[in-house]
């Protein structure tokens, strides 16, 4: 959702960095070029060699180690292509300069791989608190709940982050087992705390309320105050808002749904996937005051044993390929034949990734259950795939 709802001002902000960033890794070797030019031309009594022996520092500040090293390899090619056309040699002035461009590469090399092993520490920090922060909002489902197996999976699209707007739960309670995928409008610390003001929202009034739109009720009534009380600016306030799906399933062969602007789920039965409404479409959570219709319905589906029910984020859906193709999920899952919900996902992740060539543009979240086999002797998901 964030990737088609991204202002055009942020996309270009990004597209800026990554340009001036590429021209200033540019700039050492453009300079190298002149210098290498002016040696060559009539204008050869410039005196060059100053002008040499920055570049490797100036490499130093955009690139790494490698890059930095390149730089000052092509900073002493031009010196002692200028020192032999003119057969200059001899000089001292020559040997001053080839030793102070020496020394200068020397230094910059190492200044730059300690500052690179600086920044992977200091990534790695990051990576553990934010691995520690993933555990507490967004635990992993257990593989069995009640007449369920499950597994559950969450893509950042940030390449240094592992949580951001997505969110999912799935709990045995005593009116079934009930689950929530949601993904939140925007991104950063924001789009996090209103994720898990929802999971606050959610995982308290499960156990208690009977009614699955009471507890989307909540869930909104939390977003509501995230709104209200956060410190955001007035922009963000009005915005902010949450697509989320709530199922709910017990021990008949139904699956009751209540969707708030979310992607229908799949349901794969009998290696055929299809897509559960929602019949009335409903708008996401904190935009209530936009529709004067009935509050959200429940609405129930046929989930027999045997069947697989996938809830995810629209990061699935409008993930794109180098032609701009959307991810096709259902047939991708139409062609699995993973035994366990488990293998599935990761399958399922490897094709989105190969889809993308591991560029995803919005975070990705996702649960898999299956409904256990009222007999053992009936034929797995996979097996009734292999035998169409």
């Amino acid at each position: 959702m964030r990737w088609l709802l991204r202002t055009s001002a942020e996309s270009g902000a990004g597209d800026h960095g990554h340009i001036l960033l590429r021209l200033g890794q540019c700039v050492p070797f453009a300079v190298l070029l002149v210098g290498l030019g002016i040696e060559l031309s009539p204008m050869h009594f410039l005196y060059t060699g100053p002008l040499l022996t920055a570049m490797p520092a100036l490499a130093a500040l955009t690139m790494g180690p490698l890059g930095t090293l390149s730089a000052a390899v092509g900073a002493l090619a031009v010196s002692s292509t200028s020192a032999t056309i003119h057969q200059a040699w001899g000089e001292g002035q020559v040997y001053s300069n080839l030793l102070g461009l020496v020394v200068v590469s020397v230094a910059c090399v190492v200044i730059s791989n300690v500052m690179r092993k600086r920044r992977e520490n200091e990534l790695n920090r990051i990576r553990r608190v934010s691995a520690a922060a993933q555990d507490v909002l967004l635990r992993p489902v257990s593989p069995r709940l009640g007449p369920l197996r499950a597994a559950s999976i969450y893509l950042a699209a940030e390449s240094e982050a592992q949580i951001g707007g997505d969110l999912y739960e799935a709990v045995q309670t005593p009116y079934g087992v009930r689950m929530i995928v949601g993904d939140v409008r925007g991104k950063g610390l924001p789009a996090v705390r209103a994720a898990a003001a929802v999971l606050g929202a959610f995982r308290e009034t499960v156990h208690y309320e009977r009614d699955l739109t009471e507890v989307v009720s909540r869930c909104a009534a939390a977003v509501q105050r995230e709104r209200a009380t956060a410190d955001h600016d007035e922009e963000y306030k009005m915005e902010c808002f949450v697509t989320v799906l709530v199922a709910q399933i017990t021990n008949g062969s139904v699956v009751q749904l209540v969707n708030r602007g979310h992607p229908a789920p799949l349901v794969l039965h009998q290696g055929r996937a299809r897509a559960l409404g929602p019949r009335a479409p409903m708008p996401p959570l904190g935009l209530e005051d936009l529709t004067a219709g009935p509050p959200a319905a429940t609405e129930s589906y046929a989930f027999e044993p045997g069947d697989r029910l996938l809830i995810y984020t629209d990061g699935v859906v409008e993930a794109r390929n180098e032609s701009g193709d959307f991810f096709p999920l259902p047939a991708a899952m139409e062609a699995l034949d993973a035994v366990t919900p488990q293998q599935f996902l990761e399958e399922l992740h490897r094709r989105l990734i190969c889809h993308t060539h591991d560029a995803l543009m919005d975070d990705v979240a996702m649960i898999l259950v299956d409904r256990v086999l009222e007999s053992a002797h009936e034929p797995s998901p996979a097996a009734r795939s292999a035998g169409r």
